[in-house]
């Protein structure tokens, strides 16, 4: 009876959709105040009936209902209660009942907060939300029903994907959604903006929160994406370049270079049509990362589906979106008001030029991912785009903008003095040289471009905390009166500056873990000791242990540095009898910032058993950086200044779009 609860809430839940796509937006062009309000209701109650279906779907799980196909599938009755739980998105079906879950839940938070909204602009924003929702939820209904029943049910589950049995998928796949869908509210303002002809910075100030939710979330989801991948599939690497990773790559660098458009449209009024058509854009490589990953156009370990059938449904809501977007888009751009002018050397020129390099860089993520697969459907050939194509593209381009980054905040809006920012950004300069040199002289012998990568990321963050002394007369005043400049800063002085700073923890991880790991693979025998990096690896052993739903023999061992024992460590090798399915479980010890990496091979029958030994200095701030970004946004969202109403543009300018002569 549950069960069938869900499925009917979310019929439901389809009806208010299509009642809130048409009604609200019907009262913004008829003046009818009543009808706008019908989409605050529908909003809410669309999540209310979703969220109960996503609950009944939860239930079935826990209760190891296998007369559901979808838990039949995707659960066991002796899987731990975790996995019974984050199982239920971690398959097609309940994934995109999160993912329409998370949508709905978008889309009632603005109809509770945004009152600050003009009544027209927030019904209309609510209805483009409402297509959305009706398209994907037309989509679960009639091709991904995940109540969809066995008759008769099935005594036992055919278990969870041995891989998604791990913490990382009650946190990775959540965080990722809610990135990727809260672009949705970005498109939904760019589209609404677009039909009701009101484009300037009050608007750009209402979007702005909504653009920085999902940035955070985004990034957030792909480092713990990349970690995941890091330490589940024991490969050693912390990115791939798989096209679903690259999928969710290219709207984090649309929804960067739209954050920062945002910021100077908020400001200065102008990058009104850039901003717009970041905003349509970033929402549709959003879609576009939803169709790969269950279109079946490739094979990768993040897949969730393989159906064409479901491709070309996606596909057609994909043409729907983007199509329906940019056309939109290009009947009413012409009619757009640029506004703010402003020198190319300028904090405005800076950001743009942020802007060029970012979306230019995901123009070379884009080809390098979709380029092989229509190949393959136009000729049936096969290529394969991998590491050196990106790191000879997209490498250049991000070092670019990193080396831009400090820059910017040191220009002044509208026209700028470089020569005064070099010299404020001296002390910096110098430092980020001195760090290169001496990474240089540490580290002789090692690969030449490190100790430029070191430097750059010293100036990075340096300049991040330059640019916060500047603004506080750091060692310029009093202590006291530095003190009270800093408790009057705007947290988003800060925000920006955490962010700022974060990339640069982020590149000198990345530098260290790919300039200065070192890797060792080696057939080990019990009592075997062997060197690798600073450290030394002693085989105690391997014992057979038994989990709740697999059996696993785990493989033992002593770690030496220096001649003294810093850590004992388990690497294991499981197997899942329900699925008939191996996997590999690293062992991984983190000494501050530097981890000790142990991933097996085969073991074979004189109890040899093949490992990989990484010594992998710095590795952590890979992840470490991206916390520290998204600290950084959360600072800049709590800016007293997103959260007071928008700022009321001069009477000259407050038409942001004219009728075209």
């Amino acid at each position: 009876m549950i069960v069938e609860a869900g499925h009917y809430a979310l019929i439901l839940a389809l009806t208010l959709a299509a009642i809130q796509s048409i009604l609200p937006i019907w009262g913004a062009r008829t003046g009818d105040l009543g009808l706008m309000r019908i989409g605050t209701s529908a909003a809410l109650f669309q999540l209310f009936f979703i969220a109960i279906s996503f609950a009944a779907l939860v239930h079935a799980h826990v209760t190891s209902d296998f007369s559901l196909l979808n838990v039949f599938e995707n659960s066991h009755f002796d899987k731990p209660m975790l996995y019974k739980v984050t199982g239920v998105w971690g398959n097609h079906e309940g994934s995109m009942l999160l993912w329409v879950s998370i949508l709905a839940l978008f889309g009632a938070l603005v109809a509770a907060f945004g009152r600050n909204l003009p009544p027209s602009m927030k019904a209309t924003v609510l209805s483009v939300q409402a297509w959305i929702s009706v398209a994907f939820l037309t989509f679960i209904l009639f091709t991904s029903n995940p109540f969809a029943r066995l008759d008769p049910a099935p005594m036992q589950g055919q278990d969870l994907n041995p891989v998604l049995q791990d913490v990382g998928l009650a946190i990775h796949p959540p965080l990722l959604y809610l990135g990727y869908v809260g672009f949705s509210i970005a498109f939904a303002f760019a589209a609404a903006a677009l039909i009701e002809g009101r484009i300037d910075a009050a608007w750009a100030r209402w979007a702005r929160p909504w653009i920085l939710i999902a940035w955070i979330f985004l990034t957030l989801g792909i480092a713990m994406g990349s970690y995941w991948a890091y330490y589940e599939l024991g490969w050693g690497g912390w990115w791939f370049w798989d096209p679903v990773e690259n999928a969710s790559l290219m709207p984090w660098l649309a929804g960067t270079a739209l954050l920062h458009s945002a910021l100077v449209m908020e400001k200065r009024n102008a990058l009104k049509v850039w901003t717009i058509l970041l905003a349509i854009l970033t929402f549709s490589l959003s879609l576009l990362g939803t169709f790969l990953v269950r279109s079946g156009v490739l094979t990768s370990v993040h897949a969730f589906a393989t159906d064409p059938k479901r491709g070309v449904f996606i596909l057609a809501i994909l043409v729907l979106f983007i199509g329906g977007g940019l056309s939109l888009f290009a009947w009413r751009a012409s009619a757009l008001r640029q506004g703010g002018i402003f020198a190319p050397i300028s904090r405005e020129g800076a950001l743009i030029l942020n802007n060029l390099l970012l979306t230019v860089s995901c123009s070379a993520v884009f080809f390098g991912t979709l380029y092989p697969l229509a190949l393959e459907a136009l000729t049936g050939g096969k290529i394969s785009v991998g590491p050196p194509f990106f790191d000879l593209t997209f490498g250049p381009l991000m070092l670019a903008v990193m080396v831009v980054m400090p820059f910017g905040p040191f220009l002044a809006w509208k026209r700028g003095d470089v020569q005064g920012a070099m010299q404020r950004l001296g002390l910096a300069i110098g430092l980020a040289i001195l760090a290169g040199l001496v990474t240089l002289w540490a580290k002789q012998g090692g690969p030449v471009l490190a100790p430029i990568g070191a430097g750059l990321a010293a100036f990075i963050m340096l300049g991040a905390l330059v640019e916060v002394a500047e603004r506080i007369r750091l060692f310029r005043e009093a202590p006291a009166s530095s003190l009270r400049r800093a408790l009057g800063l705007p947290r988003s002085a800060f925000g920006t500056a955490f962010a700022h700073f974060g990339i640069g923890v982020t590149l000198l991880g990345i530098v260290a873990a790919s300039a200065w790991q070192s890797e060792k693979i080696v057939a080990m025998k019990p009592g075997d000791t062997v060197p690798f990096g600073r450290y030394e690896a002693t085989y105690v052993g391997s014992v057979p242990r038994q989990g709740s739903n697999f059996t696993a023999t785990v493989s033992r061992f002593d770690i030496y540095r220096g001649g003294a024992k810093v850590a004992e460590m388990e690497a294991s090798k499981r197997f899942y009898p329900a699925r008939q399915t191996p996997a590999t479980e690293t062992g991984i010890k983190t000494f501050l910032f530097d981890q000790v990496y142990i991933g097996l091979g085969e073991t074979q029958p004189d109890g040899t058993i093949a490992a990989r030994l990484y010594d992998k200095p710095l590795v952590t701030l890979i992840w470490l950086g991206c916390v520290i970004m998204a600290l950084g946004g959360g600072l800049s969202l709590s800016d007293r200044r997103l959260r007071v109403g928008a700022p009321k543009p001069a009477r000259r300018a407050a038409a942001g779009l004219q009728p075209a002569e």
